[in-house]
């Protein structure tokens, strides 16, 4: 019998950053759970008011009508360079941008490289399912070899198409770069890793540190003509593998300060590089 006089402990509920509204993701997808998670960091973080999100054309297109934050779309691939202006614009706000693997790691390539290159002080949230959702199911850069897409009707032969992009170990080489881990949302033990994953990130930016980016390996069970279920046994066995869950970069770990004093360290033998802080 439920005692009447005992207050109720709510212990599941839906996050105020995150908004009531339907989404339009497909059965199976895990953009649904990754929006969920930045939510929640917002209201844990209590930066809701002073968020800007950006998101450019793909499945989260749309994510502008997600969120109780201030949120700007940007052309395709072009986040980098509109969260680029907003931070620089407003230094004290918390800037981040949602992107898919064919906006990032294709038409959106240069824009990410030198934005993680510049040690631009936003996070980057990367939905990393091997193909083009939105638009069809292409091939993409991350697509794995012999992976059946709709422009690689017989497999993506890597002799003619190049090898999958790995956007955490390519970005790892940047001096400007922060904080990158790749995450997964398969399972709750993984969900939880990647929502601690995501909020690491936001606050290496809240610190100043540099240029932060969370890699999700996700499902996308339509592309991929599967079930939701048997589409997270084909990442588990196809894409995990080929992207292993990580930290792939994380200075304040390697014992410095911030993205510009570990870069400032490797470059202690060139002379040039050391010049203005001699002076």
């Amino acid at each position: 019998m439920i005692d009447q006089n005992k207050e109720a402990k709510i212990v599941y509920q839906r996050p105020h950053a995150l908004l009531p509204v339907v989404t339009n993701y497909c059965p199976g997808c895990t953009h649904g759970i990754i929006n969920r998670l930045i939510a929640e960091v917002m209201d844990e973080l209590d930066i809701e008011g002073k968020t800007i999100g950006v998101a450019p054309v793909g499945c989260a297109v749309t994510s502008y009508a997600f969120y109780g934050c201030d949120m700007i779309e940007a052309a395709h691939g072009r986040a980098p360079a509109v969260a680029t202006a907003v931070k620089r614009v407003h230094p004290d706000n918390v800037v981040f941008s949602y992107q898919g693997d064919g906006d990032l790691a294709s038409i959106g390539m240069c824009e990410t490289i030198h934005a993680a290159a510049r040690g631009e002080k936003n996070t980057v949230i990367f939905i990393n399912n091997a193909i083009y959702g939105m638009t069809g199911g292409q091939m993409a850069p991350t697509s794995l070899p012999n992976q059946v897409t709709q422009t690689s009707p017989y497999g993506r032969d890597v002799l003619k198409a190049g090898y999958p992009i790995r956007v955490c170990e390519l970005l790892s080489s940047l001096d400007g770069v922060a904080y990158l881990e790749r995450v997964c949302a398969d399972s709750p033990k993984n969900v939880r890793k990647a929502k601690k994953a995501i909020k690491k990130a936001i606050q290496t930016q809240m610190e100043g540190k540099g240029y932060s980016l969370v890699e999700i390996v996700a499902t996308c069970p339509t592309n991929w003509g599967m079930t939701p279920q048997e589409s997270f046994e084909w990442m588990r066995e196809n894409m995990l593998p080929s992207y292993p869950l990580g930290v792939y970069k994380e200075v304040v770990a390697e014992g410095y300060e911030n993205a510009a004093a570990a870069a400032q360290a490797r470059a202690v033998c060139c002379p040039i590089a050391q010049s203005k802080n001699a002076e």
